[in-house]
Formats: C-alpha cells, sequence, structure tokens
C-alpha cells in the first residue's frame, strides 16, 4: 500500500505516533522555542524531541529558524503546509472530547 492508493496513509505518517500531535498542537498557537515545547509537552525527552521536531521538518510540516546574536536561539513554527492540518488536528480534538 502506498500514499497513492491510500492517501490517509500520508496522514498518519504525519501526525501519526504519540508525540506528534502533542508537538502539533503546542506549534498551533505560533512560534515557540524548543524550551517552550518541552516544557509543554509532559513526559517527552529532549532526544525524542528533538527527532520529532526534525521528522515534522524534513515532512514539511514544521519550520526551524536560527536567530543568531550573542544569545542564539532557535525557534520552530508551522509551514503553511503544517496549518493546513488544522482542521483536520481541531477534528480529531473534538472526537476525543476537546482535549488537545
Amino acid at each position: 500500500m502506498d500514499t497513492k492508493e491510500f492517501p490517509v496513509n500520508r496522514t498518519l505518517e504525519v501526525i501519526g505516533g504519540k508525540w506528534r500531535p502533542q508537538v502539533y498542537c503546542t506549534l498551533e498557537d505560533g512560534a515557540k522555542r524548543f524550551s517552550e515545547i518541552e516544557r509543554a509537552i509532559s513526559g517527552i525527552n529532549r532526544k525524542v524531541l528533538t527527532d520529532q521536531l526534525r521528522e515534522l521538518e524534513r515532512l514539511g510540516i514544521v519550520r526551524r529558524t536560527v536567530f543568531p546574536g550573542t544569545t542564539p536561539h532557535v525557534e520552530y513554527e508551522l509551514t503553511a503546509e503544517g496549518e493546513t492540518l488544522q482542521p483536520l488536528m481541531k477534528g480529531l480534538c473534538a472526537w476525543g472530547d476537546g482535549k488537545c
């Protein structure tokens, strides 16, 4: 089964898993620093969060922006493609008793 035969597979590739929906919901309100995302998602460790963010970036859902300077920092935000998932995620949250 490939994504052309079953497009839902592409959707599940992007939002599937334990942590991706939580990362996505954390970024729905706008750009966040790594530490903000980490604090918002109870129980996730740094390596897993890093891996999830990298994978979402690879899939074109999340954009990573580096701000150089004397105290450099990185922010993550949803891309335009990532924002197209909002109706789906809101529907899933509503179905799951409105908890996102």
